[in-house]
């Protein structure tokens, strides 16, 4: 009998439990089209993520890591290469938004990397998780806290610094893996505990007996 509770029990720990995938956090450029509806932006420039070409400066020649498969660059223009900011620092914000309705926010987490030109905040929530600098290599980021139960914001923040000419701005981020925990229906727990309380009056019985 003890056995069959200490099952029942661990039946409904691991519903609890079980990891899944988080949906929606997706890689930058992977949009349909020339553009990537995944992620907002808002900037004074445009309001519209492109979708960078291998084939163009400055990914080309390899200023900027080379896009694949995985992810690829997303810029404020479609022209890629177009000079910015020749006077006044730009501030680009990109932002993912993605759903935890029926999971657990305390048990989420993910990781990744991403590069940007020029640097780059990164904020879950409101709150800072990340930042870095640099388009030629990968800097990592990721986060086990602050995830709310329903949407989720992750915001990233690109300055494009100040230059005279040869100044274009872009973003390219990456996923490697998330998880969070499902919450079970009620239904499910009152069958659980259900069983659980017939198995605990079963004992009972047999004791008294």
């Amino acid at each position: 009998m003890k056995h069959t509770i200490f099952a029942a029990a661990l039946a409904l720990a691991s519903l609890s439990a079980h990891a899944h995938t988080i949906g929606g956090l997706y890689n930058t450029g992977l949009g349909q089209g020339a553009t990537d509806a995944h992620y907002n932006l808002s900037s004074a420039v445009s309001n519209t993520a492109y979708i960078s070409t291998e084939s163009a400066w400055p990914i080309n020649d390899g200023t900027w890591l080379h896009n694949s498969d995985v992810s690829k660059w997303i810029t404020p223009l479609a022209d890629q290469a177009t000079s910015l900011d020749p006077s006044v620092d730009g501030i680009y914000t990109y932002t993912l938004s993605f759903d935890l309705t029926g999971y657990n926010a305390s048990t989420a987490s993910f990781s990744g990397h991403f590069a940007a030109d020029n640097s780059v905040v990164i904020k879950l929530n409101g709150a800072e998780i990340a930042s870095g600098t640099g388009f030629k290599s990968w800097l990592d980021f990721g986060a086990s806290s602050g995830f709310a139960s329903g949407v989720n914001t992750l915001e990233f923040v690109v300055t494009n610094d100040h230059l005279g000419s040869g100044n274009p701005t872009g973003l390219r981020v990456e996923f490697a893996a998330s998880n969070v925990s499902a919450v079970p229906e009620p239904a499910t727990y009152g069958m659980l505990l259900g069983g659980l309380a017939l198995v605990g009056a079963v004992a009972r019985r047999r004791k008294q007996k």
